[in-house]
């Protein structure tokens, strides 16, 4: 064989290593949330039941996600819809197994500990909310069983891992 072509099949060969390590870490990092993540839980919201099931899951809201303007801390004004924030949450004063919203960011701010920070998305805001979409408002359940939790909605509390690089992950739910 030639320079030449051995110096090919070794490109190819760092290239597919590469890819390899590429998608091994994207996986990877959706499992190190469930090893690695703390552990919080959120107060469920009810839904209209008309929009709750869809197949295979189950579309679900949280208390933390119609914030009052006034948990706004940044001077900038109130985000428009689509734009990135962050909710700082405490545990709560009734319940400090169940965590509340107790401020919204435009960038990242630290949290002390007892906190958590997690990202979303503004879906909307006017005078009376900020409304925020988070990325686990799905909850994948077995088939024939979202009926079940359908009657639930409003008084469950959603087990959610939330990893110190920001990634989230929706474990589980259980009844209030």
């Amino acid at each position: 064989m030639s320079q030449k072509t051995i110096g090919r099949w070794t490109q190819l060969i760092i290239l597919l290593v590469l890819q390899v390590l590429f998608l091994g870490g994207i996986a990877g990092s959706y499992y190190a949330v469930g090893w690695f993540g703390q552990e919080i839980r959120i107060k469920t919201a009810p839904v209209d039941p008309r929009d709750l099931l869809y197949g295979d899951y189950v579309t679900l809201s949280y208390e933390i996600s119609q914030l009052r303007p006034e948990l706004w801390k940044d001077q900038a004004p109130v985000p428009a819809r689509g734009s990135k924030v962050y909710v700082l949450l405490k545990q709560g004063s009734g319940n400090p197994a169940v965590y509340e919203a107790a401020g919204l960011y435009g960038s990242k701010p630290s949290a002390q500990p007892g906190e958590v920070i997690l990202q979303g998305q503004v879906d909307s805001s006017w005078d009376q909310a900020i409304r925020v979409t988070y990325g686990i408002e799905k909850y994948y359940v077995p088939e024939g069983t979202g009926k079940e939790l359908e009657k639930e909605a409003g008084n469950m509390i959603a087990k959610v891992k939330i990893a110190s690089w920001g990634q989230k992950k929706l474990e589980g739910l259980e009844n209030f």
